[in-house]
């Protein structure tokens, strides 16, 4: 495909160039180009957006993929013409922050229904490994935020919740930074990260949504599982929003004091909503 403008996106932190791109005929594209360490990857993320799309999940549509001069790989999508979501949703009154997070719910339910490679490793000592660098991570981190521990806590007393956890396709960074909405409807974008594993833990990245709204937080939950949360979802989103969180600080030390503070105040925000982990169901919930 032939552009004749192009027009860097800065939003992100994958490293990719992202560009939107326009054609002789004046339609607009969005255009993503991944080095070569990066190739294999990318194009694993364009066959199952492929697959994603083909259930009916509203989303930038795969259109093009094919390799740059320097060895890498550029892929074209449809370009969606519409406001961010996590802008958005914040002004909207709160039964519309509710019924976009009702419907971010069920589209994910949609994008679980595919399911992860036969050979993929077992769930349980996967993410035990994770959650052990986690920790490791952390308690060599400089930065420390006080009484953080009941994160390691929780982790080493629930480790047994990870047994027998069903695995499918994950989008990898699901949350309401990677949707838009474009003529009053919900489209989710940059699967580049995506990843295999319990679908669960897909709501890790939830504290994003409840921070922009809780309303909208709150509907992602009831949407997936159409108004019946069950309790042991609860338990194991306790248990991957504190792997999550004890890795935040360390992961943003080499982007600088601001995003050390950010992740210092949401870390201490997280442990309001589930009182120091003696919680399990998070403040934000129904509210």
């Amino acid at each position: 495909m032939r552009f004749v403008a192009k027009t860097p996106i800065e939003k992100g932190w994958s490293g990719d160039k992202k560009f939107c791109a326009v054609s002789p005929d004046g339609s607009k594209y969005f255009l993503r180009t991944a080095p070569a360490e990066k190739a294999e990857r990318a194009r694993g993320a364009f066959e199952y957006q492929k697959r994603v799309i083909e259930l009916g999940v509203p989303m930038c549509a795969p259109i093009e993929i094919g390799e740059t001069p320097e060895g890498g790989v550029y892929t074209v999508q449809s370009w969606i013409e519409g406001t961010a979501a996590d802008e958005a949703v914040r002004d909207l009154p709160f039964e519309e922050q509710y019924s976009f997070g009702v419907e971010s719910g069920k589209i994910l339910k949609l994008i679980h229904s595919i399911p992860a490679p036969p050979d993929a490793p077992d769930w349980e000592p996967r993410f035990n490994a994770k959650m052990d660098y986690k920790i490791k991570k952390y308690t060599e981190c400089p930065i420390k935020v006080d009484g953080a521990g009941c994160f390691i806590d929780y982790i080493n007393q629930n480790r047994a919740l990870l047994k027998n956890r069903p695995q499918c396709f994950q989008h990898g960074d699901y949350h309401i930074g990677n949707m838009m909405i474009e003529n009053g409807k919900l489209v989710i974008i940059d699967f580049d990260r995506y990843d295999f594993g319990d679908p669960w833990e897909e709501f890790n990245r939830i504290v994003w949504c409840a921070q922009v709204s809780p309303r909208f937080a709150t509907g992602m939950a009831d949407g997936y599982f159409d108004g019946d949360v069950p309790m042991e979802f609860w338990r194991l989103l306790a248990l991957y929003v504190s792997s999550n969180t004890l890795s935040s600080i360390p992961w943003a030390i080499p982007f600088g004091e601001s995003e050390i503070q950010k992740f210092v105040e949401q870390t201490k925000e997280i442990m309001g909503w589930y009182d120091n982990m003696r919680a399990v169901v998070p403040s934000w919930y129904g509210k």
